[in-house]
């Protein structure tokens, strides 16, 4: 019985993979003859049996840009940046989908010891700096073990030395690690839908507007109360808004 479930469920897992692959192209068809509504429309279709790429993503957005729809073309390529982020054509489509929006945000520098943490960190994602740190404590027992049975006291001072240098630089990937765990646990991106607006000082409707924001513009979500989600902005302002004039990544 488990054996036909088995097969059963691989059976259908190959028709809806060849089902999303002829969709995928069908969409990419009417993009390329300007239907771009109906193009989206076979994305999100997509979309909706839980297939995630980065170039679904990008030819989603792609379509929206072209249609003028300023949140949704940016939404999707933040989504295509965050399973491709080192992809050129992505960072330079999204330059342009930001370029239509209203809301002109700076963006508070990073400097010194924090600015250098950070860009140190983003050499090698989470999962990379997990990864390397696993590699080098095996390598740092590997070392010692050698240092441990070797008789040439030549060959005892270089397992030695290069054994801490492990030792020390798994303990630099382990912290690394716990960093940038903890900034993807603090990221909680959204984009403006809404055409217009008004954040609030407090979560409720009575409260004074600190602000207004227009669609397209990304925030991130610091807490959330009922209906309404504390966000700041890169430029370190913060306000409550509404759950339903954003969207989160």
């Amino acid at each position: 019985m488990k054996l036909i479930i088995y097969i059963l469920t691989i059976f259908t897992s190959t028709l809806v993979f060849a089902q999303d692959a002829s969709l995928f192209e069908q969409a990419n068809s009417l993009y390329n003859d300007g239907e771009y509504a109906a193009a989206i429309d076979k994305y999100e279709s997509i979309l909706d049996h839980e297939k995630h790429s980065a170039e679904l993503y990008f030819n989603l957005a792609n379509s929206h840009y072209k249609l003028n729809n300023i949140a949704p073309s940016i939404y999707y390529y933040e989504k295509a940046l965050q399973l491709a982020p080192n992809d050129k054509d992505i960072k330079n489509n999204i330059v342009f989908a930001r370029n239509m929006t209203i809301d002109a945000i700076d963006t508070t520098p990073e400097v010194g010891f924090s600015k250098l943490l950070k860009n140190m960190s983003n050499w090698l994602d989470f999962d990379q700096w997990a990864m390397a740190s696993v590699l080098l404590v095996m390598l740092f027992v590997l070392l010692f073990i050698m240092y441990y049975f070797s008789q040439s006291t030549g060959h005892k001072r270089w397992t030695f030395i290069t054994s801490l240098a492990s030792l020390l630089l798994a303990c630099v990937a382990l912290a690394f690690t716990f960093h940038n765990y903890n900034m993807v646990q603090k990221d909680h991106p959204a984009i403006v839908f809404a055409p217009e607006s008004r954040v609030k000082s407090e979560p409720n409707l009575r409260s004074e507007e600190s602000f207004r924001l227009h669609e397209g513009t990304k925030v991130q979500i610091i807490d959330s109360v009922n209906n309404w989600n504390e966000i700041q902005l890169s430029d370190g302002q913060t306000g409550w808004i509404s759950n339903a004039d954003i969207k989160a990544l």
